[in-house]
């Protein structure tokens, strides 16, 4: 299915690659770490990780002590903030990669009493059903195929009441960010950057995968500024939309 969805129009089919990025390829390590390093700048420099930690702090609204659960986590910064600036929030922050789950273990992210570093992978995830209030998944949507995204929406609401997903949104008119990929990490950063936004999916591409879920996913979409989809997936149909006067897609 083209990631723009299943009736994705021609020029939107010829915008996507298939292309990898560094930070997926195992024989360029210190470029993916490069990478790594210059999107935890971009987020913070942009205001991406204040972003992502409201978003996750609405859908837990009303939960005293929310059990957080980060996937795909990078340096684990989102993490830093959900404690911040919520006083009893434990968060869980996951990668599929040891060696960054044992970077951050080693940090002041890592060390922190209500952060567990934990090595789980985004479609398989070793947790019981339940385990979680809300799973968080930023900026990577785009790094899975189909086959992936299914899985993801399976398990993420499997072990949480609520799978919040944050990613760039699919537009052609966002490749005018390459001037700030540039001066945020150079040429492995630009790389990615311009990959990463042929490869993202459009909410109608989300929806159509939701569909071959087993057992259903609910998932509505909204575009927030300046650049992101943001979907959350329920396996139920009563769940409302957490943020105040936002309809449901």
């Amino acid at each position: 299915m083209p990631r723009g969805g299943p009736d994705a129009a021609r020029w939107d089919r010829r915008f996507e690659t298939s292309r990898a990025e560094y930070i997926d390829r195992p024989d360029t390590p210190e470029k993916g770490r490069r990478v790594l390093r210059a999107l935890d700048r971009f987020q913070r420099l942009t205001g991406g990780y204040r972003t992502f930690c409201r978003l996750t702090l609405a859908e837990a609204r009303g939960i005293p002590d929310p059990r957080l659960l980060e996937l795909g986590a990078g340096l684990g910064r989102l993490a830093r903030y959900l404690t911040d600036r919520h006083p009893t929030a434990r968060v869980t922050v996951s990668d599929v990669d040891p060696d960054v789950v044992e970077r951050i273990r080693r940090g002041p992210v890592g060390s922190h009493p209500r952060v567990t570093p934990a090595v789980l992978d985004a479609t398989s995830i070793e947790a019981p059903d339940g385990a979680f209030d809300v799973a968080v998944l930023t900026m990577a949507l785009h790094h899975l195929p189909a086959p992936g995204v299914v899985a993801l929406l399976e398990e993420g609401t499997r072990v949480a009441r609520r799978l919040l997903i944050i990613d760039g949104w699919r537009h052609p008119a966002y490749l005018a960010v390459a001037p700030l990929l540039w001066l945020t990490g150079g040429l492995p950063h630009l790389h990615d950057g311009l990959i990463s936004l042929r490869r993202l999916y459009g909410a109608k591409a989300l929806h159509a995968l939701a569909g071959a879920c087993t057992p259903t996913v609910v998932v509505r979409t909204r575009f927030v500024p300046p650049g992101y989809l943001v979907a959350v997936a329920t396996r139920d149909r009563r769940d409302r939309w957490a943020a105040p006067g936002v309809a449901p897609a």
